[in-house]
């Protein structure tokens, strides 16, 4: 009898630069068609601080093979053990941008609730759960959706020109507005940790009073920290959003 080869699915987690044991872990979770590595300048920028892993989502890059997932809540559940095995006996914190927010604050929510969590959220570039996204991109045509991340990210926008790169990344693009734009919570539902809200004054999807909504959704201390510039402030005030951080996570 010929035996069953087990195929080791790719791992969640990506660890671009060593950091210190003794040191806080950071968990990382992109934005919508973003990848863990959009999060390599900040691992370097807080290697000396912090040890960042950032997340891989399913359907892009070396994931590429797998469906991607359309639920905010679904995706949390399946990440929650791996976050669990890998961190359970070391402090860490978590840090999203945009989606990735959204999906940092279910994760610690439901991690909480298992009786372990996070000792800081860091919520970047996006609404507060309890404000409502009345925005359909998930429902529009390919160009359409094209369209959208161009108002963002030119770079992305540029490699989506390509077919093949297109066919590639929408699936997941898709998936991810779905997930983030279906996600909604009543401010009754909070974290126990402290809320480090970020975002760009002049953001135009999430305004500083959407951001500071974020307040409602933590029994812990909540913080503000408006930057200059836009949707992807981080990409250009790396430093300053360095430099906000590390007291927080090292106080």
């Amino acid at each position: 009898m010929t035996p069953v080869t087990q195929v080791r699915q790719p791992a969640w987690l990506r660890r671009f630069h060593q950091g210190s044991p003794h040191r806080p872990a950071l968990l990382c979770f992109p934005h919508a068609g973003g990848s863990a590595s959009s999060y390599v300048a900040l691992s370097a920028a807080l290697a000396p601080s912090a040890e960042v892993l950032a997340v891989q989502y399913p359907g892009r890059q070396d994931r590429l093979a797998e469906p991607p997932l359309t639920d905010m809540r679904a995706l949390a559940r399946q990440l929650v053990p791996v976050i669990r095995d890998e961190l359970d006996d070391r402090p860490y914190a978590c840090f999203g941008h945009s989606m990735g927010a959204a999906l940092a604050f279910e994760v610690t929510r439901q991690l909480e609730q298992s009786g372990t969590g996070p000792v800081l959220l860091f919520a970047s570039g996006r609404r507060a759960p309890s404000v409502p996204i009345t925005d359909d991109v998930h429902r529009r045509d390919d160009a359409g959706l094209v369209a959208e991340v161009q108002r963002f990210d030119a770079a992305s926008a540029q490699m989506l020109e390509h077919d093949v790169v297109r066919q590639m990344v929408l699936p997941a693009l898709r998936a991810d507005y779905t997930a983030n734009e279906t996600y909604w919570c009543p401010p009754e539902q909070r974290v126990a940790c402290p809320v480090v809200a970020l975002v760009g004054d002049d953001d135009p999807v999430t305004r500083v009073p959407d951001a500071q909504a974020w307040q409602a959704h933590t029994t812990a201390t909540f913080l503000i920290r408006v930057f200059r510039g836009g949707h992807f402030f981080l990409n250009d005030r790396l430093d300053e959003v360095v430099d906000v951080m590390v007291p927080a996570l090292i106080p």
